[in-house]
């Protein structure tokens, strides 16, 4: 077997497209897990229990089921009772949703690891309970938590290849097609291998140096 570097050049204008489509999955489904993941933990504390029971019940079920599996239902099902996304929408909601029951457990931790009498120093001053969470809660958790959420979002990174299935032209999705037009498969997967730890690696180390900074 000999490396073609020009299969690689030829591969890198699909490179390109690729990445942009990953990143893209990544920012926005990162923002939706973290989001979501609010929504969740927020609920966890909610006074009523139909309020928490269905949330609990949801974040388990999908917690306990495969990511693959969610997204060939969002992208297969749901259009059968008429909700149609493309598949890069399908994906992105697939994965934001999937990963924020995992940030919602980490918020929770963050909120429960606040000191108590934080609690009741905001009910001593008379803080109404959006201003108890926004300026006294909230900021200490997320303090806390910045590396946990750090590390789901080199997991979703590793997690994007899977938006192949539903057709969604991610790095993976791009390096099968120019295989299937080139019959050359060393060079294009080598290539997205290589572009996964440059950007995951990197990330890696800097949420160990957050954590290390937030410890302090």
């Amino acid at each position: 077997m000999t490396w073609d570097w020009s299969a690689v050049w030829d591969f890198m204008p699909r490179f390109w497209e690729g990445l942009l489509v990953t990143l893209q999955v990544l920012v926005l489904g990162s923002l939706l897990s973290f989001s979501l993941g609010l929504v969740w933990a927020l609920a966890f504390r909610a006074p009523s229990r139909l309020v928490r029971w269905p949330v609990n019940a949801f974040t388990e079920f999908v917690r306990s089921t495969p990511l693959l599996v969610q997204l060939f239902f969002l992208y297969f099902v749901l259009p059968e009772w008429g909700i149609r996304f493309s598949a890069l929408v399908t994906g992105t909601i697939a994965i934001g949703l999937h990963y924020s029951t995992y940030t919602a457990q980490v918020y929770r931790a963050g909120i429960d690891a606040v000191p108590k009498g934080q609690w009741e120093a905001a009910t001593a001053l008379s803080l109404p309970a959006h201003r108890t969470w926004s300026a006294v809660i909230l900021p200490q958790a997320v303090r806390r938590i910045t590396p946990a959420l750090g590390n789901y979002v080199i997991a979703m990174l590793k997690d994007t290849p899977l938006l192949a299935a539903i057709g969604v032209l991610e790095l993976l999705q791009q390096s099968r097609l120019e295989s299937a037009s080139t019959f050359q498969y060393t060079e294009p997967l080598t290539v997205i291998g290589i572009a996964f730890i440059l950007i995951a690696y990197p990330a890696s180390l800097l949420v160990r140096a957050l954590e290390r900074r937030l410890a302090r």
